[in-house]
C-alpha cells in the first residue's frame, strides 16, 4: 500500500501535471501539493480530501490489524506500523 505521498505525486505524475498546474486543477495552494508530496505534517483534511477527489480518492479510517493481515503481518510486525 502507498503512502498518501507516493499516491498523491504517482498519480500526478501519470496526469503529467506539474506541482503548480495540480494544485491550480484541484483549487489548492501550491504549498499544499508540496506538503502532502513530501509527507510534511499538520495536513488540512478538508485539502487532503480535495487533492484526492482529483483522483476518485478520499481519506478514510483503515484498520492496522486488517492492514496487516492483508499484508500478511504479524501482530509484532503490525505494532511496527504505529
Amino acid at each position: 500500500m502507498k503512502t498518501l505521498a507516493e499516491f498523491v505525486k504517482a498519480e500526478r505524475k501519470k496526469s503529467k501535471l506539474s506541482q503548480a498546474e495540480f494544485a491550480e486543477r484541484a483549487g489548492v495552494a501550491l504549498t499544499v501539493v508540496r506538503k502532502i508530496e513530501q509527507s510534511k505534517g499538520n495536513l488540512n483534511l478538508e485539502k487532503a480530501n480535495q487533492v484526492l477527489k482529483m483522483f476518485g480518492h478520499e481519506l478514510a479510517p483503515v484498520s492496522i490489524k486488517e492492514l496487516a493481515k492483508k499484508n500478511g503481518l504479524n501482530n509484532e510486525t503490525s505494532r511496527d506500523i504505529l
